[in-house]
Order: structure tokens, then C-alpha cells, then sequence
């Protein structure tokens, strides 16, 4: 694992008890339904019986879980951190999905085989990884042909107006209530922080379709607070 994959792994270890409760209350809780939104996306495939997803950087299983419960196929929920695992398990029981497993992984080598699953999701995860070509190469390869890949992720905003209030807000103001709430402001600085040298939507986009996506579209959510992109293994890897 990389140095810079280390210390986001440390960094999430240390808020995992207050990971869902400020990604609500900071979120107006409307990150769930961009969640739904991506089951709804990935639907036909989800709808299929014996279909496999994966859902790299699952964190403590929102996602997992939204999957699991939209459709028939088998999730498998992957994170690096030990700990976000452990809430997802215990997550999964009290929703009694206990059948999901919770694997620890790399985003980056991921420990599955290649053309393995029909449907691949990453939720605000993919920005955190040293290497997001490298990333979208991997969710790529775990894919079969014709599998679909989603990725949900913060964004640019798109309104201008709007762009700038929510900029004050997610510099200034969630760093601190973050900070206040889990301890660890350093965490919410972060996060604007790595969200600022991500890619834009155009800019995803064409990454997706360098590294061999097709069929690779997005939709803004929330005047491009998030996106979610969307792409098609062809061939195989």
C-alpha cells in the first residue's frame, strides 16, 4: 500500500464511529438518496437473480446495503479499513442482510478475479485513492463483459450562485461542525481538501473511456454538488 493510502486509511480508522452520523446531519441526509439513486441506475442488473456486485470502498455499507436490498443479486461489499468493515457487519445483521460479506481490500489491487461481477459500484471513494486511473482500471478489470460500473462522487457545482455558497460551506463551515463532532477536523479539512484536485465531470468522464469504459455517461445531483457516472465494460480485460 502506498504512504498516501496509509495515512487515508488511518484517517478513516480514527472517525469511524462518527463516519454515518456526520455524513447525514452534513449531508441533510441527502446522500441517501443519491445512493438510491444509483441501485435505481443499476437496476436491470440488479433485478437479475444470481447477478454479482461489488462495492469498492463500501465504508460502513450504506451503499452495501441499498444494493442489497434493491434487486437479487449477491453484494460484496470491499474497504481498506478495518474498522468501517466491523460498523458494516454489524450494520448488515441488524438489517438482516448477514448474508453480505464485508472483505478487506485495496481499491487499487483489488483481492477478486478478473471479469468476476455484473455491476461494480464506488461511492465517494474514489478520490481518496492515490491513482484514480488506476482505480477506474480495477473496477474495470473485476468487471464482465458488459458489466456495469457506477461511481458516485462529490463534484463541481454547476450553478454559480449556488456554487459559491456551497464553497463557504464545505471550506469553512463542515470542517469545523466535523471537526467539533468527531474530534478530528483534520478529516473535514481533508475532504474539500481532496475533493478541489479531483476531476471534474467532463474531465471523469474521459478518464472512464481512456482506461476502456463504454457507454459512459453522468448526471449532476444537486447543481453538481455529486455526479454519478456510469459505464459499460465491452470486452474483456
Amino acid at each position: 500500500m502506498s504512504e498516501h493510502g496509509a495515512r487515508v486509511r488511518e484517517m478513516f480508522a480514527g472517525i469511524a464511529g462518527r463516519y454515518d452520523l456526520l455524513n447525514h446531519v452534513l449531508s441533510g441526509n441527502i446522500d441517501k438518496r443519491w445512493r438510491r439513486l444509483v441501485a435505481e441506475r443499476l437496476q436491470p442488473v440488479l433485478a437479475r437473480e444470481g447477478a454479482r456486485a461489488l462495492d469498492v470502498a463500501c465504508g460502513t455499507g450504506d451503499l452495501s446495503l441499498v444494493l442489497a436490498e434493491a434487486g437479487r443479486a449477491r453484494v460484496t461489499g470491499t474497504d481498506f479499513c478495518r474498522p468501517m468493515l466491523e460498523i458494516a457487519a454489524r450494520k448488515a445483521a441488524r438489517h438482516r442482510r448477514p448474508e453480505i460479506p464485508f472483505v478487506e481490500g485495496d481499491a487499487l489491487n483489488l483481492p477478486f478475479a478478473s471479469d468476476a461481477f455484473d455491476a461494480v459500484t464506488i461511492a465517494f471513494g474514489l478520490r481518496n485513492l492515490s491513482s484514480v486511473e488506476g482505480g477506474l482500471k480495477e473496477l474495470r478489470r473485476i468487471l464482465k463483459p458488459q458489466g456495469r460500473a457506477a461511481i458516485l462522487e462529490f463534484s463541481t457545482p454547476v450553478v454559480p450562485g449556488f456554487r459559491t455558497l456551497f464553497q463557504l460551506y464545505f471550506t469553512r463551515v463542515l470542517p469545523r461542525i466535523g471537526g467539533i463532532v468527531s474530534g478530528k477536523r483534520a478529516a473535514y479539512e481533508y475532504l474539500p481538501d481532496s475533493v478541489s484536485r479531483f476531476p471534474d465531470q467532463k474531465r471523469l468522464a474521459s478518464l472512464m473511456r481512456e482506461v476502456g469504459f463504454e457507454e459512459v455517461e453522468y448526471k449532476n445531483l444537486t447543481g453538481g454538488i455529486a455526479a454519478l457516472h456510469l459505464g459499460t465494460k465491452t470486452g474483456r480485460s
